[in-house]
């Protein structure tokens, strides 16, 4: 490889880097946004959100275009390629919580819709707080190729898996005892459960990256590696 294509095969692999960590920061505001939108009673934000989906789904066709090509073009090796086979497995989770966002607004307009008529008193910010800062540091730990962070992220799922399970009790027990809540309920239920997929996507991205680093799959760690 001349040392012209080499800067320009450089140049590729880190724009490849800052186009994943810009669709991260695009669906990170998402989630803030809808949230901001539910405390705000901004049915203007809500619709932000709904319509910023587009340009999530937009960069990921961008970036899995510019992962072909580096692919087929460049023939990466060695870390390399793992961090472009990452990347993709990684942006594919960045567009699937993108989807979680949309879903939370959509949720949120139905309530706002409804004047939030008997709506159940259940604290949700707890749980996007920790469900945003999971993808923040699973963001982090891309940018600055750190596995003790991703690691990290990796064991706090359990908390936000926790949090789903003790919101969703809650929630029964408002229906069980006022009728009239379950739609509000429902609508809580679905945006706890796009919370906790979101968290789930996170840890598959801190998969991703401990793999691109270490060339070790952490996955299923109870399932036997091929040798």
């Amino acid at each position: 490889m001349t040392d012209h294509s080499s800067k320009q095969y450089d140049a590729e692999l880190e724009s490849l880097r800052s186009q994943v960590l810009e669709l991260g920061g695009l669906v990170e505001k998402q989630i803030a946004m809808a949230f901001e939108g539910l405390s705000n009673n901004d049915l203007g934000l809500i619709a932000e959100v709904i319509r910023r989906e587009q340009d999530v789904n937009r960069m990921e066709m961008e970036i899995d275009a510019l992962c072909s090509h580096i692919l087929a073009i460049r023939q990466p090796t060695a870390v390399d390629l793992r961090t472009v086979i990452s990347s993709i497995k990684m942006i594919r989770d960045l567009e699937r919580i993108g989807d979680e966002a949309e879903k939370i607004a959509r949720m949120t307009k139905m309530i706002l819709d409804s004047a939030r008529a008997f709506m159940p008193t259940v604290d949700l910010q707890t749980m996007a707080t920790d469900a945003i800062e999971m993808l923040r540091r699973v963001l982090d730990s891309y940018a600055r190729s750190d596995t003790v962070e991703a690691t990290e992220v990796i064991r706090r799922d359990l908390v936000v898996d926790d949090e789903f399970r003790a919101i969703l009790r809650q929630l029964i027990t408002y229906m069980m005892e006022d009728p009239r809540t379950i739609s509000r309920s429902i609508e809580i239920l679905f945006i706890a459960k796009a919370l906790e997929r979101i968290g789930d996507h996170s840890k598959n991205m801190s998969e991703h990256v401990v793999y691109m680093i270490q060339g070790r799959d952490v996955r299923h760690p109870d399932i036997p590696r091929p040798h």
